[in-house]
C-alpha cells in the first residue's frame, strides 16, 4: 500500500504531525503509519515564528532522520522557502519523504495561485511519485474567504499536479461536504474537535491533520509538570525514561 493509498480507507487518514525524533517516534509506537511534521512546532523549537521561512534547514534535517523510521512521512514545508519554482523543486528533491505540504501564502497573506502552482508543477516533474498536498489559506488567514475562491485555487493547483488539497480552518459540515464535492482530490482538514473520523468520512474528508496541536500540548505538559512539582500538585502522567531510552537507543542503532 502506497501513502497515496492511505487517503482512500475507509476512514480519513489521521496524520499526527511530529517536531522531533522522539515525537515521530511516540506517534510511531503508538501504531500510525504515516506521520507528517508540523512547520509551527519546527519552528518553535528553534525559537522562530511560524511562516517566515525558518524551517528550510531544521526541516530537511528533520527529514533525513525520520528518514528511516518505518512509516511514511510527509513534510510541511511552507510555502517551498522560495519565490522561485526551480528552487523549490531543487530543495524538494532533495528532502527524504513521502510526501510534502505546500502552501499558498507567505507572512500571512495568500500569494496569487499561479504561484503555488508553478511551485507544484515544478516539483512533480522532479518527484513525480512524491505526494503533494496543496494548502489553501484562505479559511486560515480569513482572506478571500469563499468557496469559490477555494475551489478555484483547487482546481488549479489539480491542475498543476497536487495529489491533495488541505484547507486549514475549514470546519463547518455544510462548507466540508460542499468542498469534497467540487475538489477531485483528497481533502485534508485540521482536526475538529467534537466531530470523530467518521463523522469526517460521511462529509467526503480523505485526511486529518493534528497541525501544531500535540506540540502546544506537550508544551503545556510540560509547564504542568513544573508547576505540579512547585505547588504540591499530583505530578501528570508520562512516559517513562526507561522507555523512551529505549526508543532512542534503538533508533541510534539503525
Amino acid at each position: 500500500m502506497s501513502f497515496a493509498d492511505l487517503h482512500h480507507a475507509d476512514l480519513p487518514l489521521l496524520l499526527p504531525n511530529a517536531w522531533d525524533v522522539p515525537s515521530a517516534l511516540a506517534f510511531v509506537e503508538a501504531g500510525f503509519e504515516a506521520i507528517g511534521t508540523t512547520s509551527f512546532g519546527v519552528a518553535s523549537s528553534i525559537g522562530r515564528p511560524d511562516g517566515d521561512r525558518a524551517t528550510r534547514d531544521a526541516n530537511l534535517r528533520l527529514a533525513r532522520q525520520l528518514a528511516d523510521l518505518g512509516c511514511y512521512v510527509s513534510i510541511d514545508i511552507e510555502d517551498g522557502y522560495s519565490e522561485d519554482a526551480d528552487e523549490v523543486a531543487e530543495y524538494v528533491a532533495n528532502l527524504p519523504a513521502d510526501g510534502v505540504n505546500l502552501e499558498d501564502s507567505i507572512e500571512g497573506h495568500l500569494v496569487p495561485p499561479d504561484v503555488l502552482a508553478a511551485k507544484i508543477s515544478a516539483v512533480k516533474m522532479r518527484r513525480p511519485e512524491l505526494f503533494v498536498n496543496a494548502r489553501i489559506d484562505t479559511y486560515w488567514f480569513r482572506e478571500l474567504a469563499t468557496v469559490e475562491e477555494t475551489v478555484a485555487r483547487a482546481a488549479r493547483y489539480v491542475e498543476a499536479g497536487a495529489d491533495g488539497v488541505f484547507v486549514p480552518r475549514a470546519s463547518d459540515p455544510d462548507l466540508l461536504r460542499e468542498l469534497t464535492a467540487r475538489i477531485p482530490v483528497p481533502l485534508n482538514v485540521l482536526a475538529i474537535p467534537g466531530t470523530s473520523l467518521l463523522d469526517l468520512a460521511a462529509l467526503g474528508v480523505r485526511r486529518v491533520s493534528t497541525g501544531s496541536l500535540p506540540y502546544r500540548a506537550a508544551v503545556q505538559a510540560a509547564t504542568d509538570a513544573a508547576t505540579a512539582v512547585r505547588d504540591h500538585l499530583a505530578v501528570p502522567a508520562s512516559v517513562g525514561y526507561d522507555d523512551l531510552q529505549a526508543r532512542l537507543v534503538e533508533y541510534a542503532g539503525r
